[in-house]
């Protein structure tokens, strides 16, 4: 946990946040992806990713329709063993990908700014240690967000593309 305070206190950019968070929430959940979702008002941007194949990296939803925003609106985390049974879950986004479980993690509460997601290619329940793993890479990069500065502003401008 050492690096990661550290590389988070590190971090000068949001671009250098979702970077690590991409990176440690997939080494933390032993997830085939990760992904790293900025609340941008009434939408979601899917800023970052590390997946086995691409995901929504670059795109933008309504809030009210993925599971990101509902984590994020809800302040709470969304565990989803089975996608094809939750209520949560916009299938159609979630067909064509390797998805087929996932946990997604709100980043700073009680407002939550971004969200933290780790996916498998299989059905799959998370562990409780997974999941607050997560939770505490999600309680790091919020403190790095609101460090940085960022908390209030329209973040996808400023993320660039690698």
């Amino acid at each position: 946990m050492t690096d990661l305070m550290a590389d988070l206190d590190a971090a000068e950019t949001l671009v250098e946040v979702g970077d690590v968070v991409r990176v440690e929430a997939r080494r933390r959940s032993g997830a085939q992806g990760a992904t790293f979702v900025l609340r941008e008002h009434d939408r979601c941007f899917y800023a970052d990713e590390d997946a086995i194949a691409p995901l929504w990296k670059g795109q933008r939803f309504p809030i009210t329709s993925c599971v990101s925003g509902w984590a994020m609106l809800h302040d709470e985390i969304a565990v989803v063993p089975d996608i094809a049974v939750d209520e949560r879950i916009p299938l159609d986004a979630y067909t064509p990908t390797f998805v087929r479980s996932l946990v997604m993690v709100p980043v700073g509460s009680p407002t939550p700014v971004a969200a933290i997601g780790a996916y498998w290619s299989r059905r799959y329940h998370a562990s409780p240690d997974e999941i607050d793993s997560l939770q505490t890479l999600a309680d790091h990069a919020a403190k790095a967000i609101h460090r940085i500065g960022l908390d209030d502003a329209p973040w996808a401008p400023t993320f660039s593309k690698h």
